[in-house]
């Protein structure tokens, strides 16, 4: 990659986070000036900074360096998605919907939850993700911070980041719910 596309990419991100350079310069600790110079191909950042960088605009540092899309990576073929198994397989089985996993900046998973399951012994707990859940088919419970909530098709929960929770199937039949995690709004 040459330093132009590196710069421009910094600044793409930058804007896209309606973040003026005084704005990133304050935010990331990288002065006004090393920032415009990153941006106009006039400097050659360290390792330091571009992990300043990559930290301030929440992007990975490895995405810095992608310009180019593959839009094959784009598709998600039923036949072709990975599963996740819980520690008990027969229980609960999630389908990793996102293409392209590793560079989404969101994860779309599909639970299926047999009956008279749940999706863990004491709770699940995500930092810095924020967690919507659809319950695609059947009925479900969700336990928020140690409240119980009855859910049916259709319903949906929003889960913020460092919310306790786990989901509870009472129900004989298995059900399905949809999972969006993004990253959280808080701390940016």
């Amino acid at each position: 990659m040459n330093t132009y596309q590196l710069g421009q990419t910094i600044m793409n991100y930058r804007k896209a986070a309606q973040m003026t350079i005084r704005d990133f310069s304050e935010y990331s600790g990288i002065s006004t000036s090393l920032i415009s110079q990153i941006e106009r191909n006039q400097a050659n950042p360290t390792l330091s900074v571009l992990e300043l960088i990559s930290k301030a605009l929440n992007v990975p540092l490895y995405t810095l360096f992608i310009n180019d899309i593959d839009t094959d990576t784009l598709i998600s073929r039923k036949k072709d998605r990975k599963k996740i198994y819980r520690k008990d397989a027969n229980h609960i089985v999630y389908d990793v919907l996102t293409p392209d996993f590793m560079k989404a900046h969101i994860q779309v998973l599909m639970m299926d939850i047999n009956g008279n399951s749940n999706t863990t012994e004491s709770h699940y707990v995500h930092v810095e993700k924020e967690e919507l859940a659809v319950v695609m088919n059947g009925n479900i419970d969700v336990q928020l911070s140690g409240k119980i909530y009855s859910l049916s098709e259709g319903d949906v929960v929003r889960i913020p980041s460092n919310v306790k929770h786990k989901f509870i199937n009472k129900c004989k039949e298995t059900a399905r719910v949809l999972f969006i995690l993004t990253p959280s709004l808080i701390g940016q």
